[in-house]
This record gives C-alpha cells, sequence and structure tokens, in this order.
C-alpha cells in the first residue's frame, strides 16, 4: 500500500506539474498575444466571446471583462450592421452550414465602428477552430487596422488624378472624364465641347513677382474657372498656365461660345494676390464632338490648335477650331522643327541697313538685320520665323549669335580701313530679361574688342514697359558699360513722357507706319513733327524709319530730323555690299 500511495502521490505531484505548466504556458500565450499589434479574438460554438487580447480591447473599445460572454456582434460592430466578405469561400459556407456560428468572414474592406462612435478600417481573418475529432467548437477572429493604411492609399489616388497647386483634374483624369462623355455623348446622340484655355503672357508675371504670387494667380483662375462652369463640367489644369475645360454636353455650337465669353470676362476682372491687382487675360480654343474628332487626344489637340489662332488674334478672345488652322499649325511645325537646326547648321546670315545723316548725307552706321537661308524655302523673313523663335525659346540663343556677328563685322570693317561704324542690335523682350543679357553683351564686347559706345542696342516701347522699373536698372547698368541705346519704333507703344525722361536712351526710332505718309496725311504729318521736337528736346538722336522717297526726305530735313534709314537711301545689304558703300561714302 505504501508503495501504491506512494505511486499515487508521484502521480499526483505530476498532474499537478503538468497542470501548473499548462497554466504557465497559457499565461504565456496571454502575454504574447497582448503583446503584438494584431488583435485576437475567440469566440465559442455559439458565437460568444471567451477571449479578447490587449489591442482587440483598444481597437474595439471594450475592456475584457465587459466583452467576455457577450456575443461577438456586439462588440464587433461593422457600418451596416455586417461585415463585407471579400473571401466567401467554399470553407467558411461548409462551416455555416454544419451550424458553427462565424458572425463574420474574411473582409479587407470592413469598417469597424469603435465603441466609443469612431470608424476604424480593419482587415480580418477568420478561422475555425477543431476538436480532436475534428468538429468546430468556435473561431479565431483577428484583425489590424488599416485605416491609415488606406487613408494613404486615397491619398495616393488622389494625388495621381489631381493636380497638387490647383487641385483640379489633372490630364490623367481629364482624359478618363473625356471619354466617358464621349461614351455617353454617342449613345445619346448629344454634342460636347472641349475648351483649351492659356493664360496670355503669364511668364512676365512669374520674371517680375516671383513663382509664389504666380502660383496664387493660378489658384485664383482656377477658382474663377470653377465657377463659370456647371457641376457636370470638369476644369482641369494640365501643367504651367494650361487649364482644360470639358462641357459635357450642348445643345448648340453658341452654347460654347457663351461658355468662352463667360471665362474670358471672369478671368479679364483685377485678381487680388497678396494686396497686388493683378490683370491678365487668356486665349480660348474650342474643339465639338463629333465634328472635330471621335477621340479625347483629337478633341484636345484640335482646341489646342484653336487656342494658338486665338493667340494669332491678338490675345483675350475665344477661336473654334477650323480646317485650315490645321494646315497652318502643321507648315509652323515643320518651321519651327527646321528652326532648331539653323544655328548649327549656320543657316543664319546678317544684313546690314546703313543709316544716313539727313545733314551730310554721310553713313551713321549700320544696322544688323537677320536672316534665314532655309535649304529648301530660300530667304525666310524674320516676320516669319522671329515670332516662333520666341514662342519656342530659340530667340536667346539666336539674339547671342546676331550680337556676336555684327560686333565681330564692325571689327572687321574697322581693321579694313573703313574707320569705326556704329552697329545697331535689335534686343527681344526675351533677351532682354533674360539675367544673363548684361553680362552676355559684356563678353561680346570683350572678345571683339569693339568699344561699346560703338554698340547701340534698339528696344521697343512695348519691351521697355513690361516692368518700367525694372528697366529703368538694367538700361542704367548697360549705360554705365558705355553701350548707347535706342527706343525702336517709337510711337507705337505706350510709354509716357515721366519714363522717357528717366529712361537714358540716346535715340529714338519714329516707325516707319508715320513716316509713310507725312507727305499725304496731315495728322501723320503733325505727328512726326511733334515726335522730332520731342527728341530733340529730351537731347536724344532722332532717327527715321522707312524713308522711301524724296518728298519724305525732304519733310524730315525741314523739319530738323537727325538721321534717316530706308529703300531711298538703300535696301538692306550683305557684309560685302555694305563695306563697298562705306568706303563709297568716306564714312
Amino acid at each position: 500500500m505504501l508503495k501504491c500511495d506512494g505511486a499515487y502521490m508521484t502521480d499526483n505531484r505530476a498532474a499537478e506539474a503538468a497542470v501548473k505548466t499548462l497554466v504557465l504556458q497559457n499565461e504565456v500565450a496571454k502575454l504574447t498575444l497582448d503583446a503584438i499589434e494584431e488583435a485576437v479574438l475567440r469566440i465559442d460554438i455559439s458565437g460568444d466571446i471567451t477571449y479578447l487580447n490587449r489591442k482587440a480591447e483598444i481597437l474595439t473599445g471594450w475592456p475584457r471583462n465587459e466583452a467576455l460572454g457577450r456575443p461577438i456582434t456586439d462588440v464587433l460592430l461593422f457600418t451596416e450592421g455586417r461585415s463585407t466578405s471579400t473571401n466567401d469561400s467554399a470553407l467558411n459556407r461548409a462551416e455555416f452550414e454544419r451550424g458553427a456560428l462565424i458572425p463574420i468572414a474574411n473582409c479587407k474592406t470592413c469598417t469597424l465602428v469603435r465603441r466609443d462612435g469612431v470608424e476604424l478600417g480593419i482587415e480580418n481573418t477568420v478561422t475555425p477552430i477543431h476538436d480532436q475529432d475534428g468538429i468546430v467548437t468556435g473561431s479565431v477572429v483577428a484583425f489590424h487596422d488599416v485605416s491609415a493604411a488606406r487613408a494613404k492609399s486615397v491619398e495616393i489616388s488622389h494625388l495621381a488624378q489631381h493636380d497638387p497647386l490647383t487641385g483640379l483634374p489633372n490630364r490623367v483624369l481629364l482624359n478618363d472624364r473625356l471619354t466617358q462623355a464621349i461614351s455617353l455623348a454617342m449613345r445619346q446622340d448629344k454634342q460636347l465641347a472641349v475648351m483649351f484655355i492659356d493664360l496670355d503672357q503669364f511668364k512676365k508675371i512669374n520674371d517680375s513677382l516671383g513663382h509664389v504670387i504666380g502660383d496664387k494667380l493660378l489658384q485664383s483662375v482656377a477658382g474663377r474657372l470653377v465657377n463659370c462652369v456647371r457641376r457636370t463640367d470638369t476644369v482641369s489644369r494640365l501643367g504651367g498656365d494650361e487649364f482644360v475645360v470639358l462641357l459635357s454636353q450642348v445643345e448648340h455650337e453658341e452654347d460654347a461660345a457663351m461658355s468662352a465669353r463667360k471665362i474670358l470676362r471672369a478671368l479679364a476682372a483685377p485678381h487680388i494676390v497678396d494686396y497686388k491687382n493683378l490683370d491678365i487675360s487668356a486665349s480660348v480654343g474650342v474643339s465639338t464632338y463629333p465634328s472635330d474628332g471621335p477621340d479625347a487626344e483629337s478633341l484636345l489637340n484640335k482646341a489646342d490648335t484653336a487656342m494658338y489662332e486665338a493667340k494669332k488674334q491678338g490675345r483675350n478672345n475665344y477661336q473654334f477650331f477650323r480646317r485650315d488652322m490645321q494646315v497652318r499649325i502643321a507648315e509652323r511645325q515643320l518651321l519651327e522643327r527646321d528652326l532648331r537646326y539653323a544655328l548649327g547648321r549656320n543657316e543664319f546670315l546678317l544684313h546690314y541697313q546703313p543709316k544716313f545723316s539727313l545733314e551730310t548725307g554721310k553713313i551713321t552706321g549700320m544696322e544688323a538685320l537677320i536672316r534665314w537661308m532655309h535649304p529648301q524655302r530660300g530667304i525666310v523673313s524674320p516676320a516669319q520665323f522671329i515670332p516662333i523663335a520666341e514662342e519656342c525659346g530659340l530667340i536667346l540663343p539666336i539674339g547671342r549669335w546676331v550680337l556676336l556677328q555684327a560686333c565681330k563685322q564692325g571689327r572687321v570693317w574697322r581693321d579694313s580701313g573703313f574707320g569705326i561704324v556704329p552697329i545697331a542690335v535689335n534686343v527681344s523682350a526675351a533677351e532682354f530679361e533674360d539675367k544673363d543679357f548684361i553680362s552676355g553683351v559684356r563678353a561680346v564686347l570683350i572678345s571683339t574688342g569693339v568699344n561699346p559706345q560703338n554698340l547701340e542696342l534698339e528696344l521697343t516701347e512695348s519691351v521697355l514697359m513690361q516692368d518700367a522699373e525694372s528697366t529703368v536698372r538694367t538700361l542704367h547698368a548697360l549705360k554705365d558699360m558705355g553701350v548707347t541705346l535706342a527706343i525702336d519704333d517709337f510711337g507705337t507703344g505706350y510709354s509716357s513722357f515721366t519714363y522717357l525722361r528717366r529712361f537714358p536712351v540716346d535715340a529714338l526710332k519714329l516707325d516707319q507706319s508715320f513716316v509713310q505718309d507725312i507727305t499725304e496725311d496731315p495728322g501723320d504729318a503733325t505727328i512726326v513733327s511733334a515726335m522730332i521736337s520731342i527728341g530733340t528736346s529730351l537731347n536724344q538722336r532722332v532717327i527715321a524709319e522707312g524713308v522711301e522717297t524724296y518728298e519724305q526726305f525732304m519733310f524730315l530735313k525741314s523739319h530738323k530730323c537727325g538721321e534717316g534709314q530706308g529703300y531711298y537711301f538703300s535696301h538692306p545689304l550683305v557684309a560685302e555690299q555694305a563695306g563697298k558703300l562705306i568706303g563709297a561714302t568716306n564714312f
């Protein structure tokens, strides 16, 4: 018996040890489950909660002591009172059929309503618990919070389809909406319109006031565009200062015209940005479905083409696409393509047109005029390619080339015994506003050895008045260098007498449009006489452009105009012929 009792005691201690081990393992398991970031719930066959870990308490808002024994549907409450299963597997269906209560299924898109009413996005998995005989005795539900990840995904999706500056749909979303609108219009036999909107001379605001002001102006423009259209329409920003408006349904072409006029009026009103009144206008091109194209790409291209026509027509207007526009655009694109290679292929050359003293008849200087010797087209007029060069950014390298070649030619004439020949060079707005313009002029003068006083830079009134205060500073910097300055096409711009006094210019060049009719139109004669007086009173040389007849020459001479330039004296000449003319006039 003692032996048996001893064996019994041994067995009892072993059982107690096993129980302690099991309890310890259970505690370790609970500690482990409390330490993980995954929420874990266990339910019995009736669907009542038998366990939940610390993370489950946090995500559900239910303390463990209150949750235990409750139906899982009380603790795991979803926005619609149930889960939306995305994995309704055969296993789950079988478990339900066999009576195992699994209140929720595996889910990737559930929204859990926490006990305090806060909604959380969760992902969960449900795993049945089987006993030794394979009978389901309950389930384990594991879930985790994906609210942050889901919000980030929504944010990324939004950013991928919207412009970050204005919040408007970007090109990706516009193409999608336009494609859907075309499909709907096709089914309903309706029309739609696409408007391509480009702000006029927006670059000047960016350059003069900075990109921060420019961005705020773009946001103001975006707001006004949205207010001009219906809720069913789409306003998109493609980038830069380009916007597109999709009018999803229009009954007649005039409906789109009315919208275009409304947009132009809205944008023309002053924009208040950082307590400044900013004025901006826009050019609008319009295409319509189905007449101008069957798909999004063709409609956008046609609207873009019409927008360029609006630019050509003077800006601040709208144009509907016409077939003849496509031909002109194609021609322009070919010319632009060839223009990009012209400088590298040495296709440019300079002609020189002399300026004469009306008193002595001697040459007072030469104006450098660029020409393009196209291999197929022959001589291309500057009026054809200079606007293209300005639009596509080629005017800067072309302008630097002209300045360098003209100064080199002046040095050649001097070294050839013709004496010092002052050279005049036209300067575009883009060149004048370029941050490296002044240093570029200085570098050319140093490299060619030309005296700065023998270089005259000609700028139009419109260039000078774009930012008058900045212009004054730049002109003074050039004058400090010793360069001579002239206002070209004088009379066609809008410079005031105040700025004429402040601008340190040496010469006024009267525009040829006034000179042409001075002997026939008393009005033009009076204007020219007045402009000569203005220049004389400001101690500036006065040069008349476009002198073509003896009568014009005599009028100008009698009214004390100092210099003249035009076909009456000489056509523009290549360098060799210009040199011979210089020698013949004993310059």
